[in-house]
């Protein structure tokens, strides 16, 4: 699997999202995928469900070297302390004396984003997290970070898929080298339905959701971390990898609305345009 580099860690471009995956359905997702090859695990503080994956990394015989994990804290925990308090307790429930990526998981409109990012650099400097990053960031919250604060951020991770155009931010990325990391890359399951994409799938043997998944996958700098509960999707998502999209099929893609938001709660922040 191809990995992206950034900030001195290596990321395996097609990991697994856990989103509302709980208790036993959750460790057995997890050890389903690593058996499968999967490397990448996300996870977050507010999933709930980071016991259940620390049970899974546990038992799964990989070193922890070739293992990437990443988690986030809260927005509700973006106080110094409690950041602190929220990354003690994630590693605890994980079983591991590090992760590889720690994100802020939401902006916070009350934010202080300079104490924010020294804590987090703090927890980088002593080998904790291996990189740090954000989530659901907007250009405008980027430039402050980058630019200002310079943090050494290694992703944004953002809703991203064939129906959602993230052009201004993914165009800020670029300059900066840092990769955009997809959830909800299949539209919330949307993308199974789509006319455009099931006649792509037809003509490649695929699915509709297996020629989304690459059209992400095909960009450089972009990452995707589709949630899969069976093994039978954590395969299709794998299979993804080898279909070959060409003009004509992109060409298909571009054509369809981009508009079509699935993330979208009361704190998000004012997207961009």
């Amino acid at each position: 699997m191809d990995n992206l580099q950034t900030q001195g860690i290596s990321l395996p471009r097609l990991g697994l999202g856990t989103f509302r995956m709980q208790g036993d359905t959750c460790r057995a997702a997890v050890e389903s995928a690593l058996a499968l090859g999967y490397r990448h695990i996300d996870t977050a503080e507010m999933y709930g469900n980071e016991e259940a994956i620390g049970a899974a990394l546990s038992s799964a015989a990989i070193a922890r070297n070739d293992l990437h994990i990443t988690t986030k804290v809260w927005h509700d925990n973006l106080a110094p302390d409690a950041i602190q308090r929220a990354f003690d307790a994630s590693l605890k429930k994980l079983r591991v004396d590090h992760v590889d990526l720690y994100l802020v998981h939401w902006p916070s409109r009350n934010m202080r984003l300079s104490a924010i990012f020294e804590t987090l650099m703090r927890l980088k400097e002593e080998g904790r997290t291996r990189a740090i990053g954000v989530a659901n960031f907007t250009t405008a919250l980027l430039k402050t970070v980058v630019e200002e604060i310079k943090a050494p951020i290694a992703c944004n991770q953002l809703e991203y898929h064939v129906m959602l155009d993230q052009g201004a931010v993914l165009k800020y990325l670029a300059a900066k080298s840092i990769p955009l990391v997809a959830y909800c890359p299949l539209a919330q399951g949307r993308v199974a339905s789509d006319e455009t994409l099931a006649k792509i799938g037809a003509k490649h043997g695929a699915s509709a959701a297996q020629v989304a998944l690459k059209w992400l996958l095909d960009q450089p700098g972009v990452a995707a971390i589709p949630k899969a509960s069976r093994r039978e999707s954590q395969k299709a998502n794998l299979d993804a990898l080898t279909i070959n999209l060409d003009d004509e099929d992109r060409k298909a893609i571009a054509a369809l609305p981009k508009d079509r938001r699935c993330v979208n709660p009361s704190f998000a922040p004012a997207w961009d345009r």
